[in-house]
């Protein structure tokens, strides 16, 4: 009876135990790895999936007052989180893909925050020299980039000399 009532315990409080290593633990170390990775897909699925679970959070503190009188929630929360996390799903990234950035990214949308464009957006974020590297590489290619760089470092060294 001791294990039997154990077990009971333990499938009444799944989603309060389950919950916390779907949505905090196993997403915390799968982020660290793709910070040490190279690839951007796996960066793009952690991000994408930090971006997902912080609107649920939102969500859930702007209407809970609602939440707490639905008692299925938390396993309708840890089931879509499930959806996000497991890389079989690939969930965020067909979210992040299909919903969230059409709503921000489209410029058809209308944009609160839009400025028209004469005027200077002081929201953009400049490019960075990685990325302004990458574009130029795709645009006109690596050996282009090279001749680039082979002749600014020509310039230089007439500069300083």
């Amino acid at each position: 009876m001791g294990s039997g009532s154990f077990l009971k315990v333990l499938l009444n409080n799944f989603d309060v135990l389950a919950g916390p290593v779907i949505t905090l633990v196993y997403p915390l170390y799968a982020s660290i790895r793709a910070i040490e990775t190279k690839s951007r897909l796996d960066d793009q699925q952690w991000l994408t999936y930090w971006v997902l679970y912080s609107m649920i959070t939102l969500f859930e503190l702007t209407f809970a007052k609602l939440i707490e009188h639905l008692p299925f929630w938390s396993y309708v929360r840890l089931a879509a989180t499930c959806w996000l996390v497991l890389p079989y799903f690939s969930g965020a990234a067909y979210v992040y893909e299909h919903f969230v950035r059409p709503t921000f990214v489209n410029p058809k949308t209308v944009n609160i925050w839009y400025i028209p464009s004469g005027k200077k957006n002081v929201f953009s974020k400049q490019d960075d020299i990685l990325t302004a590297a990458e574009r130029y590489i795709e645009e006109n290619g690596t050996q282009a980039f090279e001749k680039l760089i082979s002749r600014v470092s020509r310039l230089t060294i007439l500069y300083l000399s």
